[in-house]
């Protein structure tokens, strides 16, 4: 397994790379049945950094975990299309652990963030566009604030019950429901298009 600090350096080395070239090379499979494999990007992305394909709960790497995230131009600017799944909420683990000591901690400190191009659904091309990671972030007040939204998350679930828990609640993560069907009682921790957008910044000229 290579660690997250080589990860990361190889990664920056392919930005501009086209991943779904990449996935023919790979014969990995971008549609099926006339549905997007939401998989095939980091399935890639894993196979660029000669790693084994991976949808264990566990990290991709020694001591990370790769996330890719569609962004898209809006009046010139490169943003995020959609929130992001962090790891799914279990509940006895959720009111015993504090932010730090969570799983949800774990995970994002471990990610690392790959910004891809989305220019619609069936175009015929997809870049890899920036790299970043949650230990990149300076601001102290923004890892604050996400532990304020995880600790409310958490109370909620204490004094009110695990399915009070909905995508109304937090500012940078959220915790909403996350399986087959509008019936789904299960819930994940979700990143916020904020949160990605503080992540992976981009400048005007980019």
């Amino acid at each position: 397994m290579i660690t997250k600090s080589i990860a990361v350096k190889k990664l920056d080395e392919l930005i501009g790379t086209d991943l779904l070239k990449k996935a023919e090379e790979f014969n990995i499979t971008t549609f099926i049945n006339g549905k997007q494999n939401k998989g095939w990007k980091g399935m890639v992305l894993e196979k660029l950094l000669d790693m084994d394909t991976n949808n264990a709960q566990s990290p991709d790497g020694e001591d990370f975990e790769l996330k890719s995230t569609a962004y898209y131009r809006v009046k010139g600017l490169w943003v995020p299309k959609e929130t992001m799944a962090i790891t799914m909420i279990n509940e006895a683990s959720l009111i015993k652990n504090s932010f730090y000591n969570s799983h949800c901690y774990e995970k994002l400190k471990s990610m690392i963030f790959c910004a891809v191009t989305w220019y619609g659904q069936h175009i015929q091309k997809s870049e890899l566009l920036k790299i970043s990671s949650f230990d990149f972030i300076e601001n102290t007040n923004l890892i604050n604030e996400i532990e304020a939204d995880y600790e409310l998350i958490r109370s909620i679930c204490i004094k009110s019950g695990f399915t009070a828990l909905s995508g109304k609640q937090g500012k940078w993560i959220q915790p909403r429901t996350k399986g087959a069907g509008h019936g789904s009682t299960s819930r994940a921790f979700y990143a916020k298009k904020g949160l990605i957008k503080e992540i992976i910044k981009f400048g005007k000229d980019e």
